[in-house]
């Protein structure tokens, strides 16, 4: 039973982005986004630095969102929020890419796109599990991989988000443990 003369922690664990797999995903996107700009659109385009852009936009507000989830779950829930609205701009732009090069987006159930997505169970995987795919393949196939990863991290966020939105409801925010704690604090002084 815990001793009434103790203070609740005010700031619960926070941090441990990296062993999230919405981050892991969201780094294999990055990873991928800068091998794939770099062989199919010119580095001085403005697309080429604003697909960069979006995906490191996506991976590094997951872990800011982490890193802010001790003091503010408003923070977290927002930066999360970031990172998903930066990836589905990601996720146009390479269909986009197909589009404008008259080239086919593979529906849930190609071949290939079914094989990518098996992937996904792989233990450990990293951006060398999807390397030849973004490497080695035709633009094609290198943009409909990045296509099934994204969606894949962005399924991860949905899900990172309903969570949090359920903790936040179930157990308040920051500013709450706040004011229950000093309330708490009175009362002992008491």
């Amino acid at each position: 039973m815990p001793n009434p003369k103790e203070h609740p922690q005010l700031i619960p664990p926070h941090g441990g982005y990296r062993e999230l797999q919405s981050y892991k995903m969201s780094e294999i996107v990055y990873d991928a986004t800068i091998v794939f700009c770099n062989r199919f659109i010119n580095i001085r385009s403005r697309t080429h630095d604003q697909m960069v852009q979006a995906a490191r936009s996506g991976k590094q507000n997951i872990a800011e969102g982490s890193m802010a989830s001790g003091t503010s779950k408003k923070t977290e829930l927002k930066l999360i929020g970031v990172a998903r609205a930066s990836l589905e701009e990601l996720l146009l732009d390479y269909e986009d890419y197909l589009r404008q090069k008259g080239l086919p987006l593979w529906g849930k159930e190609h071949e290939q796109a079914r094989e990518i997505r098996a992937l996904a169970h792989e233990k450990n995987r990293s951006y060398s599990t999807y390397k030849t795919y973004i490497e080695y393949s035709p633009q094609e196939a290198a943009a409909n991989t990045l296509i099934c990863l994204i969606h894949q991290t962005n399924y991860l966020l949905d899900q990172q988000l309903r969570a949090l939105e359920k903790e936040f409801l179930e157990e308040g925010g920051f500013t709450e443990r706040l004011y229950s704690a000093r309330a708490q604090a009175r009362r002992i002084k008491k």
